[in-house]
């Protein structure tokens, strides 16, 4: 198996899990509600963030518990919470706001999903997924910043449609993780038992008998 560096890709494999299932059900609402107006919909991404941040803090402590790296755990967090804060603070404010704080958002957590892509892991599989979101973020927000002059409700429906597939790529992502942390925890398990195997002849051995003496 590929060496994987310890970082946040190596969150509990349900973290991904919940991550993505939140995400898909937002994408859904997004795409195939009937608003027309980006007002009605701003709440939702609001507490849509609002809820990955709750995620992301549970990883926090249960990284640190573990006495693993939480600091990247605990960044993503308040970067979730304080856009998702921002949503709902600009609910009565015009539809730029709106825009430019989706495509914020949108641009900056793909160029951290591509830096979590090339270095962070060098398993083939997990750069592809990680990059994959990375790249779809950016395109994603460009998309989104140059969709203002359509309906009010289109750009919405594009930032729908990127967390639509970061919600796939994240359940995708949970299995494979789980796949390597169980290869992981076995192949630690075997190196213990070849140690204790190495260094039981030592500890085994017996100590000569002294003749007693007639």
């Amino acid at each position: 198996m590929a060496q994987i560096k310890r970082k946040y890709i190596d969150s509990h494999w349900l973290v991904f899990v919940f991550q993505g299932m939140v995400a898909l059900l937002f994408g859904c609402l997004t795409l195939f509600t009937g608003s027309e107006n980006s007002r009605g919909l701003i709440p939702m991404i609001g507490i849509f963030l609002l809820s990955l941040a709750v995620i992301e803090f549970a990883n926090s402590v249960y990284r640190s518990y573990n006495q693993e790296g939480w600091l990247v755990s605990t960044a993503v967090a308040v970067f979730d919470a304080i856009f998702g804060l921002l949503m709902l603070f600009a609910i009565n404010e015009g539809m730029t706001w709106h825009l430019v704080i989706m495509t914020i958002y949108t641009i900056l957590r793909g160029i951290f999903e591509l830096l979590i892509g090339f270095r962070t892991t060098i398993d083939p599989t997990d750069r592809f997924i990680w990059c994959l979101c990375g790249v779809c973020g950016l395109v994603f927000g460009i998309v989104i910043f140059n969709s203002g002059h359509l309906a009010n409700v289109d750009f919405v429906r594009f930032f729908g449609a990127y967390m639509l597939i970061l919600g796939v790529c994240s359940l995708i992502y949970s299995f494979d993780n789980r796949e390597q942390q169980r290869e992981d925890r076995q192949a630690r398990s075997a190196a213990a038992q070849k140690t204790r195997k190495v260094k039981a002849p030592s500890h085994s051995a017996k100590v000569p008998k002294l003749s007693k003496k007639a």
